[in-house]
């Protein structure tokens, strides 16, 4: 277990807390032993242990800490291009979508893009010891209301080594403990990272078990992390309907429910022809597998150019799932079929669309309403009452006017990396950066105060 904690960290060095020993970039990795519940409970405790330490660490050692993990994956690559060929492998081997295997994908790009991440992570103020609000009370005690990490923090997800390195960096900046799942799909990929990460923070001195995968349990140590309730302050699932669903429905720790993406985007009447066809097509085809791709295309029947749309995603090489009207519109000889309501539901994640041309704002609306899942929703239009009553009475975690839904993004939001696209209402809702990752503390201080 974990060895001694340090009474006080004053300065940005101290001896690491190391718990279990350091995963290598080899991917060694010591085990608990064979027990998924006292396994995942003791890494959990080992977890806790660590979060103390980090919560006291300053900005400029939990920065230097996402420092060296960039360099050291950058500095690793074949490793972990290496251990991901091998997952790639086996995926084609047992059949995964193409959709999943581009999630899975790992190249030089990619490995960049994490560097990069984490770097744009430790430029962004630290949100612990935030100010949220305050005030002196007219009997002299001082209140104020602060930002403090969650404590320790669980992922489950499927099929994303990215994930991996941005929930660690998330969860390392914002002062959490973080005990990841990242599914056998990806488990070469995922070894190979952990063990970067740990390594990284061994170098710099902060605890290790701030960042454990608990891979090595599989299905039943996913279940004991949902039901660790009291070790695991909040648990994030990311990934599709079933995963998503099924920790939401079985956990017994607090779970922040991350959104499965049935988008939608709405030509409105008064839009321009050019901006339509570009938004349209980038909404669809920058990359499909990502869960802020367009699914769903509603045409205003008084929208003069949806047959250029229509031809623009042809080309494209879309498959378009339409209605009888969108049908109509269609140049000869192109790839569709036509939709039933379970393409209306669809999350496709490929190079699928389903088409409805609707008569009004109002049908589109209520067809939004019934079939999203509250991710994100678009609209194009010259029409600014429109767009104003479109962004009003929309329920998604994000609405676009007159922008690609591709943007619902933590980075191409500025936020840095993301642990996901929170759907639901409570705490953090949207692309879930640093703050979102932290709760509040009041902290009063008074004189002597008793209360007569």
């Amino acid at each position: 277990m974990t060895s001694a904690a340090h009474d006080s960290v004053t300065t940005d060095e101290a001896t690491p807390t190391t718990g279990k020993a350091v995963v290598s970039d080899t991917g060694v990795i010591a085990t608990f032993g064979e027990d998924p519940v006292a396994g995942v409970s003791a890494m959990a405790d080992d977890a806790r242990d660590a979060a103390r330490i980090l919560a006291r660490a300053t900005r400029t050692w939990k920065d230097r800490a996402l420092l060296a993990v960039a360099d050291r994956i950058e500095r690793k690559q074949d490793v972990v291009l290496a251990a991901n060929a091998k997952d790639l492998e086996r995926g084609r081997v047992n059949g995964t979508s193409e959709a999943l295997l581009d999630r899975l994908k790992l190249d030089a790009q990619r490995i960049t893009g994490l560097a990069e991440s984490l770097r744009e992570l430790a430029a962004l103020p630290d949100p612990v010891g935030g100010f949220v609000r305050g005030s002196t009370l007219p009997n002299g005690l001082r209140m104020r209301q602060v930002r403090v990490p969650m404590g320790v923090v669980g992922a489950i997800y499927e099929a994303r080594p990215n994930v991996t390195v941005d929930i660690a960096g998330i969860a390392l900046k914002s002062g959490n403990a973080v005990l990841l799942r990242g599914g056998s799909a990806a488990e070469e990929s995922n070894r190979a990272l952990v063990g970067i990460i740990r390594d990284s923070l061994a170098d710099v001195k902060l605890p290790v078990d701030c960042v454990q995968s608990i891979d090595e349990y599989g299905r039943e140590g996913a279940n004991a992390l949902m039901g660790a309730r009291g070790k695991v302050d909040v648990l994030i699932p990311r990934g599709g309907h079933g995963l998503i669903q099924s920790v939401v429905q079985n956990a017994k720790v607090p779970v922040i429910e991350t959104g499965e993406g049935n988008v939608h985007l709405f030509v409105d009447h008064s839009a321009s022809k050019d901006m339509a066809v570009d938004l349209v097509v980038n909404s669809k085809t920058h990359r499909t597998s990502t869960c802020n791709t367009t699914e769903t295309l509603l045409l205003h029947s008084g929208f003069a150019h949806g047959d250029s749309v229509l031809a623009a995603l042809d080309r494209a090489g879309v498959t378009l799932h339409v209605d009888e009207r969108a049908e109509a519109m269609l140049p000869a000889g192109s790839h569709h079929v036509r939709a039933t309501d379970e393409d209306w539901a669809a999350e496709y994640l490929s190079m699928d669309l389903a088409v409805k041309v609707v008569d009004s704002l109002d049908e589109a609306l209520e067809h939004i309403d019934r079939w999203s899942t509250r991710h994100t929703e678009a609209i194009v239009t010259n029409d600014l009452a429109h767009a104003e009553r479109f962004v009003a009475e929309i329920d998604a975690a994000a609405v676009m006017v007159n922008a690609s839904t591709r943007f619902t993004d933590g980075g191409q939001l500025g936020l840095g990396a993301e642990i996901g696209i929170s759907t639901q209402k409570m705490h953090a809702r949207g692309p879930m950066g640093l703050e979102e990752l932290t709760t509040t503390k009041w902290i009063v201080q008074g004189d002597g105060h008793v209360r007569a």
